[in-house]
């Protein structure tokens, strides 16, 4: 059964939306049954171009990403979430929708690079950067055994994660 993952910002721009790319790159490329999705609070409705450019220089395909609401998942006809992920700061402080199931809630907080200085380079650098370390956490979950951990541990492995 496939482990689904839910990446929330508040505008599904950027950091949910590395995440997202990071975590189905890295589950394909491994052969793990996982699967993630981002959404946000109050999606801007599009991607940052920087975020895209980042993912497609790691060898993402970007041409179904789209920016969404985290509506999107709730109700009786979408994927069930096992996992739950906020990005920034912003959307771990705000009361999320009951996600069906229960999933298991963890933040792993990303600066924006968005805000990164030194113009178009800085920024360019900022994504890479970014993209890199969401990459190294996106690993370290597919090397759980995702299969057989309950909720409990599942929650105590991601806050380790976190703090790495």
């Amino acid at each position: 059964m496939s482990t689904n993952v839910l990446i929330l910002c508040t505008h599904n721009s950027a950091r949910s939306v590395l995440s997202e790319g990071m975590l189905n790159h890295w589950a394909h490329k491994l052969g793990k049954d996982v699967r993630a999705y981002s959404a946000g609070s109050a999606p801007s409705g599009k991607l940052n171009p920087f975020a895209l450019e980042a993912l497609t220089h790691a060898g993402v395909d970007v041409s179904t990403y789209r920016s969404k609401s985290w509506d999107e998942f709730v109700g009786d006809d979408v994927p069930k979430m096992r996992v739950v992920i906020t990005v920034c700061d912003s959307a771990a402080a705000e009361s999320c929708p009951y996600w069906p199931g229960s999933p298991v809630k963890v933040h792993w907080g990303y600066a924006d690079p968005s805000n990164a200085s030194g113009g178009d380079e800085g920024k360019r650098l900022a994504f890479a950067l970014t993209r890199e370390a969401i990459g190294y956490r996106m690993l370290q979950l597919l090397q759980l055994p995702l299969d057989t951990l309950g909720d409990e541990a599942l929650q105590q492995a991601l806050i380790g994660i976190s703090r790495s």
